[in-house]
Order: structure tokens, then C-alpha cells, then sequence
């Protein structure tokens, strides 16, 4: 069962905090330890990612793009993607429709 508003761990290095919802879009908050990754996957969902501290390397469809506080990445549904951390950072992810998987309803 998912837990919203507690820190959950994700990959290794990697925590995220999963927020109440709304009817169509969700966010949640994901902190890495330098040099953790968030492994290369994808899904049928439009995501954002918002860079809230440090450097983050984006890999999407094999285009890297590195990230610092501040700046935002949009990903299309269906996309491969995966991150490095190069140095302790942090995301805020929105997601459109509801990942009902990362919510324990799939």
C-alpha cells in the first residue's frame, strides 16, 4: 500500500515523498544522493520535472540533458528515460493522467 506525505525509498540513494492527488494530475517530490540514479523506464504518462537543488542529468529518448535548481524538463508519455545525480539534488514530478501505479491503485 502507498503511503502519501511520508518518504518512501525509491532506487538506491534515491527517497520520494508521493502527494494527495487531484483529479488528473499528481506530483511528488524525489531526493538522490550524489551519483544515484533513477533507472531508465517509461510510461504512458506526461510528466514535468521541476529541479529544486543541485545537478541532474536527464536522459530521455537517448538526448541527455543536465538540470540545475531552477530549470524544468517536460517528458512525453511513452519516452524512455532514466537520471544521474550529479550531486545531491532534488525534483518536484507532475504527472498527468494519475500514475495509479505509484499510488498503490494499479
Amino acid at each position: 500500500m502507498t503511503v502519501l506525505h511520508e518518504w518512501q525509498p525509491a532506487e538506491p540513494g534515491v527517497k520520494r515523498k508521493i502527494f494527495s492527488p487531484g483529479e488528473g494530475i499528481m506530483m511528488m517530490e524525489v531526493h538522490f544522493e550524489a551519483g544515484a540514479r533513477g533507472y531508465v523506464h517509461s510510461h504512458p504518462h506526461e510528466q514535468m520535472s521541476y529541479c529544486l537543488k543541485g545537478r541532474i542529468e536527464f536522459t530521455v529518448d537517448g538526448k541527455t540533458t543536465v538540470l540545475e535548481a531552477g530549470d524544468t524538463i517536460v517528458i512525453p508519455g511513452g519516452a524512455e528515460h532514466g537520471v544521474l545525480a550529479l550531486e545531491p539534488s532534488a525534483l518536484l514530478d507532475a504527472f498527468t493522467p494519475l500514475r495509479l501505479d505509484l499510488l498503490g491503485r494499479a
